[in-house]
């Protein structure tokens, strides 16, 4: 039995969702106890299945192609910091050692499902078919976003803390009145879980009865301040006090990311609430290309999550698994090719003139804007002798 397929009626859960009946066992329960309880895991930091991972079952080719995923999004992180670093981009956040939490996530969700990410989803991105050069636009400063979220069902990013928690608790307000049985997922740090915006949002999904599913990627720091010094209580207890399902699972296991994320969405999906996932993962890099994080961490805290790094963790499982080394030369040279696409995109990038501000301004003429943009063209054109 694997994670991903359909199965059979007697392992059917009784309310109609597709988990196996150990899975359900696991992962049924509210997270209503005062206590933390361990991270659900199935493969452990060495690449191992761990007993639950073999009762249950681990789809191979999945985590292949999850793999694959991971790897591409991590160059894309590296090349972009590269390119932040030669003028070529403003500014960029990274997403390295967050791989598994956005893939594993992302996949285990409806095409459909609407998704609302903070500003460092950039695998999520990937998975949902945007291009680098629309990740990537923003940052260089040529628009204010990057794609059209009715075509890639993920909403442009939110660069102020938590606002996008409430933009999700709001849609899926629309959802419900469309009696529609998508379910919203939205992305969130550890950071922001102390803002107002976010307690909000899950209130007033709970109240509702929403179909959201809040993905908090507990990197360990908000910015430089450290989980243990933001809160006293880990997030997926605290979701019980708004009436929110909770779950954790570790954040590096992208095998077990998915399966909770699968399981806890198609809860949401047949009508129990909103649920909160708590992945406890690390933001390797720094918080952006513009921190240094050798300034409030140590090295050897950092020594200790690289050796959890979740990429290396399923390599290690799948080579185990058997997984022939052609598979992984084969990913090599694609993830080559894909970073040559994302230089030459990213170097390819034009803004729009700037007078276009002046017709984006008001939704329709405004005479305002007509005057201040013919001044500004009369400025812009004059030649100085």
């Amino acid at each position: 039995m694997t994670l991903t397929v359909s199965l059979p009626a007697a392992d059917r859960d009784p309310e109609g969702g597709a988990v196996s009946t150990a899975l359900a066992t696991v992962l049924g329960a509210r997270q209503d106890d005062p206590r933390s309880v361990p991270p659900f895991q199935l493969i452990d930091e060495d690449g191992e299945p761990t007993a639950l991972g073999v009762s249950i079952g681990i789809d191979l080719n999945l985590a292949q192609e999850m793999h694959a995923d991971m790897v591409l999004a991590r160059r894309l992180d590296s090349e972009a910091l590269a390119l932040q670093r030669q003028g070529e981009l403003h500014l960029w956040l990274m997403s390295w050692g967050q791989e598994a939490a956005q893939v594993g996530s992302v996949r285990a969700v409806r095409d459909s499902d609407m998704i609302f990410p903070s500003y460092r989803e950039h695998a999520v991105a990937l998975c949902r078919r945007i291009a680098p050069a629309d990740i990537m636009r923003q940052w260089r400063g040529v628009s204010h976003s990057g794609w059209d979220p009715a075509e890639s069902k993920v909403h442009i990013n939110s660069l102020v803390l938590g606002t996008q928690t409430l933009h999700a608790t709001g849609y899926a307000a629309g959802v419900r009145m469309d009696r529609s049985d998508d379910v919203v997922l939205t992305y969130f740090g550890d950071g922001s879980a102390s803002q107002g915006d976010v307690n909000e949002a899950l209130n007033w999904a709970a109240a509702g009865s929403l179909p959201v599913l809040f993905f908090c990627q507990n990197n360990q720091w908000a910015i430089s301040t450290p989980t243990h010094t933001q809160m006293r209580t880990p997030l997926h207890v605290r979701a019980a006090g708004f009436g929110v399902t909770g779950y954790h699972v570790d954040g590096n296991d992208a095998m077990a990311v998915h399966a909770v994320t699968q399981y806890a969405a198609e809860q949401v999906r047949g009508g129990a609430g909103p649920a909160l996932i708590e992945a406890q993962t690390y933001r390797l890099a720094g918080h952006s290309s513009s921190d240094d994080p050798k300034r409030y961490r140590t090295e050897d805290d950092l020594a200790a999550w690289l050796k959890k790094d979740p990429i290396v963790r399923l390599e290690r499982f799948l080579r185990r698994a058997g997984v022939e080394d052609a598979h992984f030369e084969d990913l090599a040279a694609r993830e080559e090719a894909f970073a040559a696409t994302v230089r030459e995109q990213c170097k390819a990038l034009r803004g729009d003139d700037l007078a276009a501000v002046f017709d984006q301004t008001y939704a329709e003429a405004h005479p305002v804007m007509d005057r201040e943009k013919a001044e500004f063209l009369g400025r812009r054109d004059r030649t100085v002798a």
